[in-house]
């Protein structure tokens, strides 16, 4: 009776833990199915659609017209990281090769390219920004020579481009000299003529000046003469002492 308890038990005890594996089983598949359909979602939204140019506009109830949208098929960004091939930006309000807007423009084709154009160039650029230093420090030897070989002109031209801007600073600095000092005589021949017209001016007024002083002298003493010679006539004519009284 006791072991037909137990086995009894043990099958309960089994069955309980089967069913609590199945419904984790369960649900792990549940879970791998929805991101494989995710995923295969993802993937084909984000690849590029191309409707060929030839097809025909395809007729809907009550006279709608469905214009096919066509636009050109972007090639695989790593093939175009080191090409120079450009990438048109498309308008999503303006589709290519749709003449004339109807209610079913739909814009994610358009979008889709803008995104794929955008990341294309921004891949194109880290492309050549690396590549710019891989050579000289990855690259084979002749890389890494041509390298040191291109440090070495642009020192050289750095170098050159150097001399050239001294030597014309250097020419521009003697102009500049000898503008001055051609200011400078220019200056010194002006003041000296000043000098010397000054003199010849101060000389001349010097020597009017002595004349005007001699005339002047001139005239005094022979002003003073003539007043002596007046008073003596008069004394003579008219004595103080005419009586001879005075002594």
């Amino acid at each position: 009776m006791k072991l037909r308890e137990r086995k009894q038990a043990f099958f309960f005890h089994f069955f309980d833990y089967y069913n609590v594996t199945v419904k984790h089983v369960k649900h792990a598949v549940m879970n791998f199915i929805s991101i494989f359909i995710i995923t295969a979602a993802i993937s084909i939204a984000s690849t590029p659609l191309c409707i060929p140019h030839d097809t025909p506009p395809v007729r809907q109830s009550r006279s709608l017209v469905v214009t096919p949208m066509t636009f050109p098929i972007i090639s695989d960004s790593a093939r175009l990281r080191t090409s120079s091939q450009i990438i048109p930006r498309l308008n999503p309000l303006h589709p290519p090769l749709v003449h004339k807007r109807t209610v079913s423009l739909e814009t994610p084709v358009v979008h889709h390219h803008n995104h794929q154009r955008t990341l294309i160039l921004q891949r194109r650029e880290h492309y050549r920004y690396h590549q710019v230093w891989r050579k000289p420090f990855y690259g084979s030897s002749s890389e890494r020579e041509e390298y040191r070989k291109e440090l070495r002109d642009q020192l050289k031209r750095q170098i050159e481009e150097k001399c050239v801007s001294l030597k014309l600073q250097l020419a521009s600095k003697v102009k500049e000299a000898e503008f001055v000092r051609e200011v400078d005589r220019l200056a010194l021949s002006n003041e000296r003529e000043q000098r010397i017209q000054h003199k010849k001016a101060m000389t001349a007024y010097r020597d009017e000046n002595k004349k005007l002083m001699e005339q002047s002298w001139r005239d005094r003493a022979l002003t003073r003469s003539q007043e002596v010679l007046k008073e003596r006539e008069l004394l003579r004519l008219n004595p103080i002492n005419w009586s001879g009284t005075l002594k």
